[in-house]
């Protein structure tokens, strides 16, 4: 029953991390209709951010959190520029899936040029060690439950975002219905380019989350890809609400099934989601159908 208990613990905490880059997933889907997997690639890029201001100039890793953020949002919106935009508008809602498939190919461009310019070798952020603690019998991380903090702080700010400002309404305007929104005076253009950069600084910050959990490589984005993705069409692929409810299930599934499976078929929990998921329900847990 410890075991158990310990591994809900430690699903919850990862459950964190795997949110951000899963909300933004779902946030550019419902903003641009294809799911931009290129936000794997984005969050490496964003580790490496904190990781160079954390190791090369000093500041704390917690501190690097926001640099991160925006970094890995301007890379993402001139990704986007350079490889997608033009694509998108040409060939319209019927060519998505082959600007999802671009998507990919930006992924794999923005790791090959990390492992050019870092190498592969696999890079630690410089915290504090700082012993574990003990809850009613369950072993957690200062680091951890810090990491747990940030990410729930940036998702309440989020979706405080989408509530109660004026760009955050606009941006669920085009998400519901882009045509509508334009007749209104809203330029889906601009909403998009404000998608992505909210989008991939999300991924960012998700990257540089488990890069001070563990530690960072090119592959780091890449490695937890399936998760994002499960985690978002666990939620309904639309629904950002949906993604962090998709993230904790996922992340819950994968550590409660490391009691039974070795840690190298963790990431057939995902393909297992997925397929269940688009088998029974489509729409997800919160997307309409």
């Amino acid at each position: 029953m410890n075991e158990f208990l310990q591994a809900l613990v430690n699903g919850v905490i990862s459950a964190g991390a795997i949110a951000l880059p899963a909300v933004g997933l779902s946030m550019m889907y419902a903003v641009l209709r294809f799911p931009n997997f290129a936000v794997a690639g984005i969050a490496s890029l964003g580790a490496y951010v904190a990781y160079l201001a954390n190791f090369h100039f000093g500041l704390p890793a917690l501190a690097t959190i926001p640099i991160a953020f925006v970094g890995a949002g301007i890379a993402g919106v001139l990704c986007d520029w350079l490889c997608m935009r033009r694509l998108r508008d040409k060939m319209g809602p019927d060519g998505m899936l082959t600007v999802a498939i671009v998507s990919i190919a930006v992924m794999i461009a923005i790791e090959s040029a990390l492992r050019f310019t870092f190498g592969n070798d696999l890079r630690n952020f410089d915290v504090p060690l700082m012993r574990d603690v003990t809850v009613v019998g369950m072993r957690v991380s200062p680091q951890q439950l810090s990491n747990l903090g940030i990410a729930v702080g940036v998702t309440v700010v989020l979706f405080a975002y989408f509530r109660f400002t004026r760009m955050g309404k606009a941006m669920r305007a085009v998400a519901d219905n882009p045509m509508l929104a334009r007749l209104k005076g809203i330029d889906p253009k601009t909403i998009a380019i404000l998608t992505i950069f909210v989008g991939m600084g999300l991924a960012g910050v998700g990257g540089t989350l488990l890069g001070i959990d563990t530690s960072i490589d090119p592959l780091t984005g890449t490695r937890f890809l399936l998760t994002f993705f499960a985690a978002s069409v666990l939620g309904g692929l639309s629904s950002p609400a949906g993604a962090v409810i998709g993230a904790v299930v996922i992340g819950v599934a994968e550590e409660v099934a490391l009691i039974w499976l070795p840690s190298t078929y963790r990431s057939a929990i995902g393909f297992l989601a997925i397929f269940l998921f688009l088998t029974f329900r489509p729409q997800g847990l919160m997307g309409q159908r």
